[in-house]
């Protein structure tokens, strides 16, 4: 059975403990086990192409990794084991617009040494209308009992 502080953990660690997501202005809308999704509002210093404009490819594979891990975290054993990313695949599908954008992370696989998980990325306007997808496998570091 899962403890139940593990939510609670991984929701605090998302939010508060990593500093470059608060500086980006992601926030967890929704977290419960084996799924993760965030959303990251419109910032005009996010943009990497000008001339559409469009999202930064970097900030969307931060939000595949943030979703992806967030995702998997959820389904740790303990609130003290952790995840690292070991690969992450993100296919840009289209420009992303000059709007607040969200990405669902779903948990695919876990063993007790690797996590996979898959994410998707759209504006919230547009939910059918895929941004990026992404691929993220994790190395699992289970607390020692």
């Amino acid at each position: 059975m899962p403890d139940p502080r593990v939510i609670p953990t991984v929701l605090e660690f998302l939010e508060q403990q990593v500093a470059f997501n608060r500086f980006l202005g992601i926030r967890v809308v929704e977290l419960q086990r084996g799924r993760c999704r965030i959303e990251l509002p419109f910032r005009p210093e996010l943009v990497g192409d000008p001339g559409r404009p469009a999202l930064h490819g970097g900030v969307l594979s931060t939000l595949v990794d943030v979703a992806a891990g967030g995702a998997a975290m959820s389904v740790m054993d303990s609130p003290s084991d952790r995840v690292a990313t070991i690969d992450l695949r993100v296919d840009y599908m289209r420009p992303a617009g000059a709007q607040d954008v969200v990405a669902e992370g779903t948990v695919s696989r876990t063993g007790s040494k690797v996590a996979y998980a898959d994410v998707a990325i759209f504006h919230p306007q547009e939910p059918d209308s895929v941004l990026a997808t992404g691929r993220v496998v994790y190395s699992v570091y289970r607390a020692s009992k």
